[in-house]
């Protein structure tokens, strides 16, 4: 019989059947699932497996679940515009509501508390807090966060505060063309340093974006996220410039990531004694074959990924890889911003999700330039016929823990080993999957427990991971896959609003708890 994650078949049959009767009957609470008596497969980790201080948290973004996203003061974002062009988010999906964690904050946090979570990593919406990017303070916007940042504490949850996930204030793009102006590096340092100065007293841990990559290339190269801009070989777009543009944005994401840590460190630092970071997407790309062109193929993934990001504020300058294919095209950093942009971060997030093979690809060069196309590189998910992992619901994501050790040893070993928290992983289930099912998500269990086990080895091999966050806390909205995906290890029934922690929050329950002395 399948025990799918925790290790005798009859505790399997307890627990589904006690699941299914508890939420037949709308009720599945902490006093409800004896957890305590179902026995789950940890796989041999253990809270005392990894570091001593490791932090374990789960992680959100406000635009994924806050909702009230036109109401008490908050200006709209590009990605409220953008969702609301017809055909864009499945099943025409809206943000407005989401999962309402805005209101229901607390009972959010109640179930980090009971599931033994140390930290919750959240994003602060930029355009709560300055409805048009600049100027007016939303004040309701930042008595929100207070009461979030708060009441965390009050249970015992370390804040770890985000201050942009995809969502630039509509404003800015309105009024300068947003992340493509030089206007935004001031604007964004303005906006860190608010955060800094109204929060800072109780948040020690600041990243300031996540995800610059796919900002840049989904924003900008295939216009498949907002403000949806490319060249219109490359997609359905109206303006834009593949083969420009994404270097631009990223360019200043960088400058105005390093402008924002410059402020905290030249003027907040001493006397809050917190640290700051940034969080990068890393898919793990294998070489498909041994062949040198292969090898070589899957090197340029690497630095045109991660690297494009990781390499100038570790060392100074983009990849050469990129130097010398992006050429012209490629915006250059004074000697001024070198010095603000080397050594910009106090750790480094990395979100690790899945792995890839890669094959050379070099072909005629396109008459229209694209980032993506100046990889050079072909994606294949298989090998041989064999797949490179079982897939989840997303038709990106495989799962392949071998790709978290590769990924975290490659950080350590090109990188000078900066500290590392392992910012986001998971999967997600189809989002029409039912209550029962859906509690019953001992996949994910799998999941996440062959990729802890890999960040352990990774860890026990010398790379300085000390932090690990689950994707997600709850099933939320889920960018233009709407509602139609499911992240959480907590169900939410989307008409209700209701929560139902999974088996794979038990696991992590069981996972966290500590021993006594």
């Amino acid at each position: 019989m399948e025990t799918g994650g925790y290790s005798r078949p009859w505790l399997w049959l307890y627990l589904v059947a006690l699941i299914q009767c508890l939420a037949a009957a709308s009720e599945v609470n902490e006093a409800a699932i004896p957890a305590s008596k179902v026995k789950f497969d940890t796989g041999g980790l253990s809270r005392e497996s990894f570091r001593q201080g490791f932090v374990f948290g789960t992680a959100t973004s406000a635009y994924q679940v806050e909702g009230m996203a036109q109401k008490d003061g908050r200006g709209p974002s590009i990605w409220d515009v953008f969702a609301k062009k017809p055909g864009i988010v499945a099943n025409n999906g809206s943000a407005d509501l989401s999962v309402d964690q805005y209101h229901r904050y607390k009972e959010d946090v109640d179930l980090m508390a009971n599931l033994n979570f140390d930290a919750y990593r959240f994003s602060i919406s930029w355009s709560r807090i300055f409805p048009n990017g600049t100027g007016q303070v939303n004040w309701k916007g930042v008595a929100y966060y207070n009461r979030l940042i708060d009441y965390l504490l009050k249970r015992g949850i370390t804040p770890y505060a985000n201050l942009y996930h995809y969502d630039l204030p509509l404003a800015l793009e309105l009024r300068y063309k947003g992340l493509l102006s030089r206007q935004v590096v001031e604007d964004f340092a303005d906006y860190a340093e608010f955060c800094f100065k109204t929060f800072g007293d109780r948040v020690k841990n600041w990243m300031t974006f996540n995800e610059p990559r796919v900002v840049a290339a989904l924003g900008y190269d295939n216009g498949f996220f907002a403000p949806g801009r490319c060249s219109k070989a490359y997609g359905n777009c109206t303006a834009g410039d593949s083969g420009t543009e994404p270097y631009i944005v990223a360019h200043n994401l960088i400058l105005s990531h390093a402008a924002a840590v410059h402020r905290y460190r030249t003027k907040y630092l001493e006397k809050q004694k917190g640290r700051i970071g940034i969080l990068l997407d890393f898919v793990w790309y294998e070489n498909l074959t041994r062949s040198k062109a292969d090898n070589y193929a899957a090197q340029r993934a690497r630095d045109f990924h991660l690297g494009w990001f990781l390499h100038p504020i570790v060392y100074g300058e983009y990849p050469k890889t990129i130097q010398n294919i992006v050429g012209k095209r490629l915006p250059k950093f004074t000697q001024e911003e070198v010095k603000i942009v080397k050594g910009s971060i106090d750790f480094v997030g990395i979100n690790q999700y899945t792995t890839y093979y890669m094959y050379d690809n070099h072909q005629q060069e396109p008459k229209v330039p694209g980032y993506q196309m100046d990889w050079h590189a072909g994606f294949a998910y298989a090998k041989n016929g064999v797949p490179v992992g079982p897939r989840a619901n997303s038709y990106w994501l495989y799962n392949v823990p071998w790709g978290m050790y590769k990924a975290l040893m490659y950080v350590k070993e090109r990188y000078g080993n900066p500290t590392v928290i392992l910012s986001e992983n998971g999967m997600d289930d189809p989002g029409n999957v039912t209550l029962a099912k859906g509690l019953h998500d001992t996949t994910r269990i799998n999941y996440y427990k062959g990729y802890l086990t890999q960040l352990k080895k990774a860890a026990d091999e010398g790379a300085n991971v000390v932090g690990y966050f689950a994707w997600s806390l709850l099933d939320n909205f889920e960018w233009r896959l709407g509602y139609t995906s499911r992240f959480g290890i907590t169900y939410v029934d989307f008409k209700t609003l209701k929560r139902y922690p999974k088996m794979s929050a038990y696991w992590f329950k069981q996972l966290l708890t500590r021993k006594k002395q």
